[in-house]
């Protein structure tokens, strides 16, 4: 299975779309931006992908998109991590500005279970390495029983597979780190 790791750019924002559409779209990748989660569950994806286009707008391409075959089949959100204040205050941060995060894991179902997470992850940690990135944060879901549309920060196992140890031991927010 032949897979690559590219910057989210203007130049294939159409594949970044790719990845959220069907069962994987209505996000967009945009919760992290707002300032709280109140009223999050009634917005619309038109809203999201609205606001989503602001940001592209504003220069902020923020993250890693995964392709299997020349074909879009996952994207990463990643970007420094006090540049986002919902999750900084959610998980009582302290200020840092050079810790990264990494927010956000999309697979499309046709390539799950195959370890394109994990290769993704990979890759997005040697390119922050070589960017001079030297610590990276993770926040994923570990109570109980997730289905698949639920491990939208990434599976607790697979940070832990890489490397990254767990900072705070949280059974609903956790904050994992790694140091490159």
């Amino acid at each position: 299975m032949n897979k690559r790791v590219v910057h989210l750019s203007a130049d294939n924002v159409a594949d970044f779309m790719k990845v959220h559409s069907g069962e994987c779209g209505w996000c967009y990748c945009t919760a992290w931006w707002h300032p709280t989660w109140e009223g999050w569950t009634e917005r619309k994806d038109e809203q999201n992908l609205a606001f989503r286009q602001e940001l592209f707008n504003k220069g902020e391409y923020d993250g890693y998109l995964l392709y299997v075959e020349d074909q879009p089949a996952g994207w990463c959100q990643t970007g420094r991590r006090d540049r986002l204040s919902k999750l900084v205050s959610q998980y009582q941060l302290q200020p840092n500005p050079e810790a990264w995060a990494i927010t956000c894991f999309v697979i499309r179902p046709e390539y799950r279970k195959q370890g394109c997470a994990t290769y993704l992850l990979k890759v997005i940690l040697e390119d922050l390495k070589k960017q001079n990135v030297k610590q990276v944060q993770a926040f994923p879901k570990q109570a109980g029983y997730l289905s698949p549309g639920e491990h939208w920060k990434g599976p607790i196992d697979m940070y832990l597979s890489v490397g990254f140890k767990v900072e705070r031991d949280d059974l609903h927010h956790p904050v994992l780190t790694i140091t490159l």
